[in-house]
């Protein structure tokens, strides 16, 4: 059976009224509205509309900006204070913390490696009295909004997997992603921006190699028009914005009404939801042409509101101009933002580069939430922070090679920070031993990350679903629950 038959074999309720809309209800527009007003119908029916019955409950947060640091930040290196990892420093790992634990192939057998203490000192923050680095001076100062989770652990030991389950469920790629899931089931506020964007950032001089693959931002088997778009990170955002020499807006206007029609006329004949997508896109990217330009005009922006930011923040393509578009983009209506930085892959350089990915990025994530909180957006939106996994606290390398010294890849515990958007300011949850090596109190599995996360946005995770090829899938695949004590 063809993909497209099976299609049509598993009609949902939702495809089967927008088919309706599509024949009967819509050739009756024709001669009562006449084309425009068909155009205008043929976008709505196409375009993001909430899945009925949704939200499953009320939501506490409207819109999420996930900032994604893409190559795993240490752990114990940024939030996770170890007294005794600074007392046993050079010495062998116990066997105890290490038994029948997989590690990287760059590790292979853990045996033997020597603990390396924090590279910068900690203290406590705030009312809360968090644990910060001095890696990370402005997060520290924001302590009282934010909501750390220390015991976060998963199931994949390399980037792209680890990537692709904490964003989609599940480390093979095809599935959709967060954001995904997201506008397909709660729809989208924007009429002239896409509802999932996605944005990408490396800190400059980075030895490191990690890709920004498109799943990373894909909606897998559901319908095209719920993947994320990528805006440049130099140039115009969307490429084309300007229409060609010679084309007038009303001839492009012209253009599009005449293909939309062809495109409803193969619809109706297929019902295949990729042409819907198709027409949907084309009107969008119409409307970008006007909404792109001023939204990436920041010139009227305070200087006070830049300079929370900090100094990159007018360098299109840094992680500090992406966080300042994330603000704009979700005052707009648009459903999530994802914001990418990749460098955070320190094999070989804690004494280095992991400054520079501090620097890069400390002041523009906690600008962010202060912008957000006093422009009173805060409260529904939800910021969250963190990578695929968290670091070792061996060294990787030669403990009397300071300008090398490393850390591998550590499925068993890490750290993401959340803010806003419903959940428990100044609070720290969840425990690791005291080596920061593995959870010992509040587990928080990936898919009860992702169970937290949208019911924050109003949704059961166990109720948001999607047939194909014979299975309901979810973003959390089979597993996941809500980590109650995180939400205000």
């Amino acid at each position: 059976m063809t993909p497209l038959d099976e299609h049509r074999l598993q009609l949902t309720r939702r495809e089967f009224l927008g088919r309706a809309g599509t024949g009967v209800g819509l050739a009756a527009l024709t001669g009562l509205l006449g084309n425009e007003r068909l155009r205008a119908a043929a976008t709505t029916r196409s375009g993001m509309a909430r899945l009925p019955g949704l939200p499953h409950l009320a939501p506490k947060a409207k819109r999420v900006i996930y900032l994604f640091q893409n190559g795993a930040p240490t752990h114990v290196d940024l939030f996770d204070y170890k007294p005794k990892l600074q007392q046993l420093h050079g010495k062998p790992v116990p066997d105890d913390y290490i038994a029948g634990k997989r590690f990287s192939t760059m590790t292979g057998k853990a045996d033997g490696k020597l603990l390396l203490a924090p590279v910068e000192p900690f203290h406590q923050h705030g009312r809360s009295g968090a644990w910060v680095s001095e890696f990370l001076p402005h997060t520290a100062r924001m302590a009282d909004e934010l909501c750390f989770v220390k015991s976060l652990h998963t199931d994949a030991v390399n980037h792209a997997p680890g990537i692709s389950l904490i964003l989609s469920g599940a480390q093979i790629p095809g599935r959709p992603t967060l954001g995904a899931w997201l506008t397909y089931g709660l729809g989208c506020d924007a009429e002239n921006l896409p509802a999932f964007v996605v944005m990408t950032s490396v800190s400059k001089g980075t030895t490191c190699g990690q890709i920004f693959y498109d799943f990373y931002w894909g909606s897998g088997f559901l319908p095209s028009r719920y993947q994320g778009v990528k805006f440049r990170g130099s140039g115009e955002p969307v490429l084309y914005l300007g229409d060609p020499p010679g084309v007038s807006r009303t001839t492009r206007r012209a253009m599009l009404d005449d293909l939309a029609e062809l495109n409803e006329l193969k619809l109706r004949e297929q019902g295949d939801p990729e042409i819907a997508t198709r027409i949907a896109q084309y009107e969008m990217a119409f409307r970008m042409q006007t909404s792109v330009p001023e939204l990436a005009d920041i010139s009227r922006e305070p200087a006070s509101v830049l300079e929370l930011y900090g100094p990159s923040v007018k360098e299109q393509g840094t992680f500090a101009y992406n966080c300042l578009m994330a603000r704009r983009l979700i005052e707009r209506g648009v459903r999530c933002v994802q914001v990418m930085h990749a460098g955070w892959d320190q094999h070989r350089s804690l004494t280095t580069e992991l400054y520079t990915q501090c620097r890069d990025t400390d002041q523009p994530s906690a600008g962010l939430v202060a912008d957000l909180k006093q422009r009173g957006l805060l409260d529904d939106t939800l910021v969250v922070w963190g990578g695929e996994f968290g670091r070792t606290p061996f060294i990787q390398g030669n403990l009397d090679d300071r300008k090398l010294w490393g850390r591998d890849h550590h499925p068993y515990a890490f750290t993401s920070w959340l803010a806003g958007g419903g959940v428990k300011a100044g609070l720290s949850y969840g425990e690791t031993d005291d080596l920061g090596m593995n959870v010992v109190r509040d587990p928080v599995h990936v898919h009860d990350f992702q169970a937290t996360i949208l019911h924050l946005l109003g949704i059961d995770h166990e109720r948001l679903t999607y047939r194909f090829q014979g299975r309901d899938f979810r973003l959390t695949d089979v597993h996941g629950k809500v980590v109650n004590e995180l939400i205000a």
